[in-house]
């Protein structure tokens, strides 16, 4: 019985030393649940203004916001092309630009008939140095440039160990997504500057927060696009230009029988690009489409570990996938 009354005794006089501690853990705890709580309360008014209130509002004269032409940069990716396509749905002139231009004549075609609107093709091979820009020089000459859009090269994503890839595509990784896009925008750039508006969209992708296994120049190019933006908002935001780094997720891919299955998280390019444009003047950095949104901040808040691992396996599914195609 003694024994009982002394643990009794020890267990009491150990609660009243503790009590201060437990009661300093349950405020720590509340604290810290109140801020997860007020960060989602934020997150989610960000997501609303962003992807969904732009998209209520009246339509916007983005001639007279930007400037009456845009030059789109890889114009052959679907994602650019779909967002040339939509400036034309607003009455933008396009001048399209690519390495290949021979899949472009039916979509500046298009464009024209469908909405009454100039585009003209541009054929520039970036291996070439200074002489692929000339051509670019000219046709900007003297026209009003309210867009510059400078898309990722998506045809390059060649899933191969660093050191098995040619020269050859090294050099093209290299020419066709950060060469392109630093020397086009600094040929139309400087007249938006000096004219105090305009607007600078980068499509780079989401992957550009963590590094891809056996993608290692195309994922630094991804990386660089997205911080070219943002160092350009910074010195240019203040002088009127606007720039956006996009930076969005898988899309559905066009096949001979036209575009894969499209759902709320792998929309088709058309759709992405009308959201994407819609967060045009609200956002220097986002990803255009509100599930992809969701997406990045899940990215955001993985270990890299588990990316990795997460690559990887989607990288193994694209090889049996492409296996069985060829079967």
């Amino acid at each position: 019985m003694a024994a009982v009354d002394s643990f009794q005794l020890l267990y009491r006089e150990i609660a009243r030393s503790c009590s201060c501690y437990v009661e300093t853990l349950a405020l720590v705890v509340a604290c810290y649940t109140v801020s997860k709580a007020v960060i989602f309360m934020r997150d989610c008014y960000s997501l609303i203004r962003l992807h969904f209130i732009p998209r209520l509002v009246s339509h916007r004269d983005l001639s007279q916001q930007y400037g009456q032409w845009a030059l789109v940069c890889g114009a052959s990716e679907a994602i650019a092309k779909a967002y040339a396509e939509e400036l034309a749905r607003h009455g933008i002139c396009v001048i399209l630009i690519s390495s290949d231009i021979g899949n472009l004549a039916d979509t500046a075609k298009a464009i024209s008939d469908t909405y009454g609107v100039e585009a003209i093709l541009i054929e520039a091979d970036f291996s070439q140095g200074p002489l692929a820009f000339k051509p670019i020089k000219d046709a900007i000459s003297g026209k009003d440039i309210g867009f510059i859009v400078n898309s990722l090269d998506g045809s390059l994503d060649h899933s191969q160990d660093f050191t098995d890839l040619s020269e050859s595509v090294v050099w093209d990784t290299i020419n066709r997504n950060i060469v392109a896009a630093t020397l086009v925008t600094r040929l139309a750039l400087p007249a938006m500057v000096e004219r105090g508006k305009g607007a600078v969209v980068n499509i780079s992708a989401g992957r550009c927060l963590r590094p891809t296994s056996r993608e290692a120049a195309l994922s630094a190019s991804t990386a660089f696009l997205d911080n070219f933006s943002r160092s350009l908002h910074y010195e240019y935001g203040h002088r009127g230009v606007f720039v956006q780094s996009l930076l969005p997720f898988r899309v559905s891919s066009q096949g001979s029988d036209g575009y894969s299955p499209a759902g709320w998280l792998v929309p088709s390019p058309q759709v992405y690009a009308s959201h994407a444009l819609s967060t045009l003047g609200v956002s220097h950095r986002t990803t255009g489409y509100w599930p992809h949104t969701i997406k990045f901040r899940l990215v955001q808040c993985m270990p890299e570990w588990v990316w990795m691992l997460g690559s990887l396996y989607w990288l193994y599914l694209a090889v049996i996938d492409l296996h069985c195609t060829i079967i």
